[in-house]
This record gives structure tokens, sequence and C-alpha cells, in this order.
């Protein structure tokens, strides 16, 4: 299935992509230490008037991803073959995605991500986690691609098995052609019980891209955050530990520990890129090769 078949309104249900990120804080919202979360329901009736395009969003999503798409999208963005740039560079690619939705911060891509990975930095973690805090949204590069917003960013989930009422909007999953097929729609479907989520594929987006492209080059824990850390099913609803192993629920405590600097860090004082540039090359050039194929 290729870009092509959708119409635009399919390609661009959210105003940006990054509208995503934005109900993803109203579902779980910072909270005082003690404080229970916030009601499933209380979520769902929330009065936004870009609800309605995030359920779209959600809609075509669910409908969409299936365990054949994802295969597809793995067989034809794992290639990279379609840009060599240095890693600064991507950034600066990336930075090309505009962020008209939010009215109260007025930051480009960059300036969100150096936000991120400066708080990270200021509490004292390891440089690899600041790198990582940096690089994590890099594979939204995807939409530059032409790819729809929905194979992109959203939360994951995985595929070949049964939909959990525990993600997002599970209504729309009535609508996914492997909610009727026998292979792919019972607890464990074509997995086994605590198989480890190496062996899981979940919905294709910016997380596996990006995976895939730094495998070989950052520390577990890091893979782990990037891999990760749109998959709240699990991280945030438990909903899979049935396909989980121990090193997974170990390296668990790492997404976790990234989360709240993904969600909570915004900030509209804007960092001074110039300043922090010789820096993240550093950094960059530490752990990462000189250029990176997208």
């Amino acid at each position: 299935m290729s870009s092509n078949t959708f119409s635009n309104e399919e390609l661009n249900p959210l105003q940006s992509i990054e509208q995503w990120e934005d109900d993803v804080l109203l579902r779980y919202p910072e909270q005082a230490a003690g404080e229970p979360a916030k009601a499933k329901d209380e979520y769902r009736n929330y009065d936004n008037p870009g609800r309605d395009t995030v359920r779209e969003f959600y809609r075509l999503n669910h409908q969409y991803q299936t365990y054949e798409f994802v295969q597809q999208k793995k067989k034809e963005f794992l290639a990279f073959n379609r840009k060599e740039t240095p890693v600064w560079g991507a950034m600066e690619f990336l930075n090309t995605l505009v962020d008209d939705s939010d009215p109260d911060i007025e930051l480009d891509q960059l300036q969100h991500l150096l936000q991120t990975a400066e708080a990270i930095r200021a509490d004292g973690h390891p440089d690899w986690f600041v790198l990582t805090g940096f690089i994590h949204d890099m594979g939204k590069v995807l939409c530059l691609f032409g790819e729809p917003q929905w194979a992109v960013v959203g939360d994951t989930f995985p595929v070949g098995c049964q939909f959990s009422d525990k993600i997002v909007y599970p209504e729309f999953f009535a609508n996914n052609p492997d909610a009727q097929d026998e292979r792919y729609n019972t607890k464990y479907g074509i997995y086994s019980p605590n198989c480890g989520l190496n062996q899981v594929d979940l919905s294709w987006g910016h997380d596996e891209y990006l995976y895939q492209m730094m495998k070989d080059y950052l520390p577990e824990p890091a893979l782990y955050m990037i891999r990760y850390h749109s998959f709240y099913a699990q991280h945030r609803e438990e909903a899979y530990d049935h396909l989980m192993n121990d090193h997974d629920r170990e390296m668990f405590e790492w997404v976790r520990k990234f989360n709240p600097y993904d969600l909570y860090s915004k900030s509209p004082k804007p960092p001074v890129i110039s300043e922090l540039k010789p820096y993240y090359e550093g950094l960059i050039k530490k752990y990462l090769p000189d250029t990176i194929n997208l």
C-alpha cells in the first residue's frame, strides 16, 4: 500500500504531527507524586476542538496498521537508500517540518529536541542519554518522504496479535483486517508467551525507523528508549506483559525514565542553538558515524 493510495485528508489528518503529542499530554498529564492518574473517561469527554482530528488520525492508524503493512514499510524504508547526510544535517532536514498547531510555544523541531536533551543533561544523566534525547524524534523525517502522518507518529502497539483495549481509541481496530484474521486476533497471535519484544513487530513509525538506523551505535538502554518511547500501551498501561521477558522489564525502567523528558520538558524559552551546537556535535562524533543514511 503506497502513500499515493491515500487522499491528502488521509495522509494528513492532523494540523501537524505534534498534535498527536499534545493529545498524549492530555491523556497522561504530569501529576504530583501520589496523585491518581487522570481517568480514561475524563480523557474521552475532554472538550477540545482538536479532538476530532486526533480521532480521525487514530481511526486511520488503527485501520491501516496491519501486520502486512508493517512488513511492507520495513522493506521499503530499512534499505536506507533515500539520503546520505551528517547527523546534524538530518536534524536540520527534520527542522523543515513546521508545527503550527501549538499556540503557546513557537519553537521549531530542533529547539524542541534541544530542550529535551538539555533537561536530561541538567539532571546529570550520562552523555549517551543526553544524545538520545536530542535525536529521539529524528525518525519523523519519514513525513518528509511523503508518508502518512499515522505511519510516522502515534502510539505504537504490537501487530500480529490481538489489539489491547488499553490502546487509545481501541474501537477503531474493528476496521483493521487483522482483527478478523485468525492468525493475528488471539492473545499471542504469531508470538509465544514471554518471547521478548525483540521478536514482536510494533506498528510502523518513527520509533522503529530510528532504532534500526541507530542499533549498531548506541548503548542498549538508549535503543530501548528510541524504539519504545511511543509504546504507551506498555510503559503506561502494562497491556503486553505477556509478550515481555525479564530483560525487557529491566530495560523498560530506562524507557520510563526517559518518558517525562519526552513529554514534559517543553518551555517557551528557546535554547540558543549556536551555543549548544559544539557540545552536541561532539556527542554525535563520539557515538555516531560521520554520515548516516535515511
